[in-house]
């Protein structure tokens, strides 16, 4: 789980960095778009901490996507099942998908109970992964 918790964390860096000096260099220097970009979910009990850092996403989880209760946990589940070993498998494909897009594996058990919170950020995280990148995965990711 903690191997889960690097990647995000990682990703993000990457990712924030990478799209912090393309808004500069395009001019757009909005500082209300990156500020309160860092969402956590922490869940003592069973030992796991995700934290997303990544410009956008924070605005995107509160305006685009669906609230919470939405989606049922178990169609989170499911869906994150999938996505999570599409997602894996083009990590270990560096040479045909972009390594800097996919830079770690996510250690995601489908036995281990995340709660609703987890699933539904964790899929709320594939679809603006999917959209702001331009990425399709077998798995539709909607909102």
């Amino acid at each position: 789980m903690r191997t889960f918790i690097y990647f995000l964390i990682t990703a993000a860096f990457v990712y924030g960095c990478a799209s912090t000096q393309n808004d500069k260099q395009m001019g757009s220097s909005d500082p209300a778009a990156t500020a309160n970009d860092t969402v956590r979910i922490a869940n003592d009990s069973l030992e796991y901490e995700i934290i997303i850092i990544e410009p956008g996403f924070n605005t995107f989880l509160n305006s685009i996507a669906r609230p919470e209760g939405y989606y049922s946990q178990s169609y989170l589940e499911n869906k994150n099942q999938f996505l999570v070993i599409e997602y894996n498998q083009r990590v270990q494909q560096p040479f045909r998908f972009d390594p800097n897009l996919y830079p770690q594996q996510i250690d995601y058990n489908s036995q281990i109970d995340y709660g609703y919170e987890v699933n539904y950020k964790l899929y709320n995280y594939f679809v603006y992964f999917s959209r702001q990148y331009n990425q399709r995965f077998g798995v539709p990711t909607r909102i």
